[in-house]
């Protein structure tokens, strides 16, 4: 029962992280990085869930290298080193979770009204079964695929997501009352604020992962991002899951993302 909590704090803690998406949200852009550009991001987040039964604290240091391919067209690859820390006497976990490989196509893109529109795939490589057991990721080959908005605006843009993920677990009895199927909607309004700075809001309902409580669960995201130049971004965000009952997840995330040809 042990592991089967730490699996679904990992899908909470890793919301965000899988591939960075447009740091610090979990609500991902159109953008794309042209033919030839380069992009590397990096991030920490902290995330501590709280239960009637305890808490857990789960730090992550994900990390992910995209390359535009055409200007239309991005490809990535990347990786999350975790540590899952759940209350005494239970044991500390550490270790690199399920490394992913995706695409971002922007296939429609109106200048005239300022709309796009993406798709974007990702597959996550399996862990080992041991990993799994662990928390530290889903021990089979899993995917998801994401619809993604972008509509500029007078005071920055508004993005919006619809996204499906598929968790292809090892092993089905640890985890026979986790979702396998899990869904997210969500919005976010971005603002440029000053030179350099961008206020988000985001916001969205996504699938429980866990079958005994509640079919959907809310998040609230506010992101801060700060740009010294065109190919470099600091971000701070804070979300906060709620989930079911009493049970709550609180995750800061910093991240730094460069841009380079």
């Amino acid at each position: 029962m042990r592991s089967f909590w730490k699996q679904l704090i990992v899908l909470f803690a890793a919301m965000p992280a899988t591939a960075l998406a447009f740091q610090p949200l979990i609500t991902d852009d159109t953008g794309t990085q042209g033919e030839g550009g380069n992009q590397i991001e990096a991030a920490y987040n902290r995330s501590s869930d709280k239960a009637p039964g305890g808490r857990t604290i789960t730090h992550e240091v994900p990390l992910v290298y995209t390359r535009g391919i055409t200007d239309a067209l991005d490809m990535y690859v990347g990786g999350t080193r975790m540590k899952i820390a759940p209350d005494a006497p239970a044991a500390t976990e550490s270790g690199w979770s399920n490394p992913v490989i995706g695409a971002k196509w922007r296939f429609y893109d109106d200048a005239a009204s300022k709309l796009s529109f993406a798709l974007k795939p990702e597959v996550s490589m399996g862990v080992s079964d041991s990993k799994e057991a662990r928390g530290l990721g889903i021990g089979k080959t899993s995917y998801g695929l994401g619809l993604l908005m972008t509509q500029e605006t007078g005071f920055g843009a508004f993005l919006a997501n619809l996204q499906v993920d598929r968790a292809n677990y090892a092993d089905d009895t640890l985890n026979a009352g986790a979702r396998r199927t899990q869904y997210r909607l969500s919005v976010a309004p971005v603002w440029d604020v000053a030179e350099g700075w961008k206020l988000a809001l985001d916001t969205g309902a996504m699938t429980n992962p866990d079958r005994a409580a509640k079919d959907w669960m809310g998040y609230v995201e506010l992101g801060a991002i700060y740009s010294p130049s065109k190919d470099l971004d600091f971000a701070l965000g804070v979300i906060r899951n709620n989930r079911d009952g009493d049970a709550q997840t609180t995750q800061i995330t910093m991240g730094v993302t460069w841009r380079f040809r």
